[in-house]
């Protein structure tokens, strides 16, 4: 299943092996045959592909592979827009048989459903402009998806800008300030240093603001408190309330994989009886000296990441420490009070420009997800290009409908079938 690229419709990554080691459990198929995977989750996503260019005109692969054989009458891209349509996906979802998360859609479903057929020109030409529209849908798509990227970079790049007196360089200017940012370490400017409690807790979360509960590491993220991801404290043990956390509390993770340890984040707002746990450091800063949102853009900048991850202690990377004395002995430039107030507003402005074009840009990207689907959805309702029986029409020529044809065909066949039987009784 690997090897098949769904967004392609193509076979990408084949392996291939002589014949005689193909074992006999294997779904053959050949050279413009349409696979579709039959097993949860896969078919679900749509994975199918046509088979091209083949090795003797032959493929092998996974019996959880439905294989579709067009008559000469269809288009194997027509049949392979057909069951990308979310709609199919759907209604073979719900037709679905086995357990749970092994499902596999059956045979007679695909055998019982039917697809529209216009004339093989029409499909032809339906398919072309399928993939036109398609192609610059993908474009598009590609375009987006670079987007998050950028915006990581954008925000790196402020908050390298902010924490290096650059990006309130004409700010001090106008406000007659020094230009000069004095170097501190840590621990003149930050007060109340501790851990929390870590005991044996529930799995489960609290939700209710009457029960207590002890944040998990992961509630800690780069500049963001998840305060739902927490564990239920048991009934039977006593909250220790002094660990509770409070709004203006800053936190960092001093234990846990590298890329884990010395995360952290201001609490801008919390709900109540929520404790820190061990594995993170809860500390407070001197408000004569520096504002806490600052000290969270001080700890999230870039350079300074880099300098946590050089202090970092441990015996492998999947369990480091981040000890007092070295976090406490982190050097910075640390501005006057009124610029520390002009930094945070002014990354606030243009982190909110970042996330107004990251939600964009999200909604972006699910308008072409839905556009995928209304293109192949126009498509097999005959609207995107015009009609073979229109075209006849306007160039007047004969027309011969695909239910016509195809009747034909089944006739002819039907005819050789008898005549090749009378022919071995003679």
């Amino acid at each position: 299943m690997p090897a098949v690229d769904a967004e392609a419709g193509a076979i990408t990554r084949p392996q291939e092996c002589p014949f005689s080691e193909v074992r006999k459990g294997f779904t053959a198929f050949a050279d413009g045959d349409v696979i579709m995977a039959k097993i949860t989750p896969c078919m679900e996503n749509g994975k199918a592909a046509i088979g091209r260019g083949l090795t003797n005109g032959l493929g092998f692969g996974s019996t959880e592979f439905h294989v579709l054989r067009p008559m000469e009458t269809v288009a194997a891209e027509w049949v392979y827009y057909f069951i990308r349509q979310e709609s199919f996906r759907k209604q073979a979802e719900s037709e679905m048989t086995g357990s749970v998360g092994q499902k596999r859609v059956p045979v007679d479903f695909l055998s019982e459903s039917e697809i529209p057929l216009p004339p093989l020109p029409e499909q032809r030409r339906i398919v072309e402009k399928v993939e036109a529209l398609l192609a610059r849908v993908n474009a598009a798509r590609a375009r987006l998806a670079r987007a998050p990227a950028l915006l990581k970079a954008f925000r790196q790049a402020i908050l390298s800008a902010a924490c290096s007196a650059k990006l309130t360089e004409e700010w001090r200017h106008a406000n007659g300030v020094a230009e000069e940012w004095p170097t501190r370490p840590l621990q003149e400017v930050i007060e109340d240093l501790g851990q929390g409690w870590s005991p044996k807790c529930d799995i489960t979360p609290v939700s209710a603001e009457d029960e207590w509960g002890v944040i998990k590491t992961t509630a800690v993220q780069a500049m963001a408190f998840l305060e739902d991801e927490n564990k239920g404290l048991p009934k039977a043990l006593s909250p220790r309330k002094d660990l509770e956390l409070k709004a203006g509390d800053l936190l960092i993770t001093r234990a846990g994989p590298r890329a884990r340890a010395g995360v952290s984040c201001f609490v801008r707002a919390v709900r109540p009886r929520l404790i820190v746990c061990d594995k993170v450091y809860r500390f407070r800063v001197d408000r004569a000296l520096a504002h806490a949102e600052f000290i969270e853009l001080v700890l999230n900048a870039p350079a300074m990441v880099q300098t946590i991850d050089t202090i970092k202690t441990g015996t492998s990377e999947s369990g480091m420490n981040l000890t007092q004395a070295k976090f406490l002995a982190l050097e910075f430039i640390l501005p006057s009070l009124s610029e520390q107030h002009e930094i945070v507003r002014r990354v606030g402005t243009l982190f909110g420009l970042a996330d107004t074009i990251e939600a964009r840009v999200a909604a972006a990207q699910k308008r072409a997800d839905a556009l995928t689907q209304a293109i192949l959805a126009k498509a097999f309702r005959g609207e995107l290009v015009p009609t073979e029986a229109a075209l006849a029409h306007a160039q007047g020529r004969a027309y011969e409908s695909a239910g016509g044809m195809l009747s034909r065909l089944m006739e002819k066949r039907e005819v050789k079938a008898v005549g090749g039987r009378r022919e071995k009784r003679g």
